[in-house]
């Protein structure tokens, strides 16, 4: 019998490949439109509670793409004590299989692929639902999730100025050496969170996901013809702040209607209008009004995750990185 083994990339070697944000976007939003056409296998994810802290959750995600062979899981934690400690909030494994025998063959750590992932799932309902000449970007909250949909957002949109707010002055900071020394865009880091939002043509917030949210953004702030996507679920956001939306969307409705009953999430939040896939395809209209309020709540799909991972392990593949291990 011929040995079976498994490739494991380590978080460092995962993220060494450089692997172009807008190449990510591109494989992205083609297999939304697989998604959008029933073509992709993908149930809720299910996950547990552990510790003190009722926010921290451990999820598993599985999918599978036919036209693309790629099938596997993800299995992800989010801890928002974490970073109190120096821990990372976000961490995780990720294992790729054959579709034809089920035998996994790579395993790899899923940081820098959940945070480009998700950043990419923001641009492209942006791509549908902000206005194409949208060139000044808020981000509340400027961590690793801050810095991806930001990359991602500059990839589809000509982006010029990006207004900064985080409660840690280091974040903020950090974000804005990012988009002024990488992405050559201005910066204004403000002390004020409305600042980040009002005059803004898109806005992103990217904290950590809580039960209660904290309601940082009121009622009023968003001006007409903005989009937002909501990273980080309602956490940032009033309920009459959410009221106001034209457009209310998701990336998935089963899985938004699970987080709803079963989670307690989105509690009295405005009625989905159409998930992200029927957009790319073309199924329902996307903006249709200058001045429409459009709202994103992207729920991190395990969909996005096998979109990404086969270009991961194509390169692994061809540069001979990694290590190969025993099953």
């Amino acid at each position: 019998m011929e040995r079976m083994e498994i490739l494991y990339l380590s978080q460092k070697e995962v993220a060494s490949f450089g692997i172009p944000m807008a190449e990510i976007v591109i494989a992205v939003e083609k297999r939304f439109i697989e998604m959008g056409n029933g073509r992709v296998e993908m149930p809720p994810k299910p996950g547990i509670h552990p510790g003190a802290d009722e926010n921290n959750f451990i999820h598993a995600m599985p999918a599978y793409i036919p036209s693309l062979a790629s099938a596997g899981v993800k299995w992800v934690s989010g801890y928002p004590p974490n970073q109190a400690k120096g821990l990372p909030y976000i961490t995780g494994l990720l294992i790729l299989n054959d579709p034809e025998t089920g035998i996994p063959k790579a395993v790899m750590d899923c940081t820098w692929i959940t945070a480009m992932r998700t950043g990419t799932a923001s641009a492209v309902s942006a791509k549908y639902l902000a206005r194409p000449e949208s060139s000044k970007i808020g981000i509340l909250a400027c961590g690793m999730q801050g810095h991806t949909n930001l990359e991602a957002m500059n990839a589809v949109f000509p982006l010029k100025k990006v207004i900064a707010y985080d409660v840690s002055t280091r974040q903020a900071k950090h974000l804005a050496d990012f988009a002024d020394k990488t992405l050559g865009l201005e910066v204004e880091i403000v002390h004020d969170p409305r600042l980040a939002v009002s005059g803004c043509d898109i806005i992103v917030t990217s904290g950590p996901i809580l039960k209660t949210p904290h309601e940082t953004i009121r009622a009023g702030w968003v001006d007409e013809g903005t989009f937002a996507s909501l990273v980080d679920f309602d956490s940032y956001w009033s309920q009459n702040a959410l009221n106001q939306a034209d457009k209310w969307t998701t990336d998935h409705l089963e899985q938004y209607e699970h987080f709803k009953t079963k989670g307690g999430y989105f509690q009295n939040c405005p009625e989905v209008c159409a998930e992200l896939g029927e957009f790319v395809t073309g199924k329902k209209p996307a903006r249709e009004k200058q001045e429409e309020k459009t709202f994103a709540v992207n729920l991190g799909l395990a969909m996005e995750d096998m979109a990404v991972v086969p270009l991961v392990f194509q390169r692994a593949i061809e540069m001979n990185i990694g290590t190969r291990l025993p099953l």
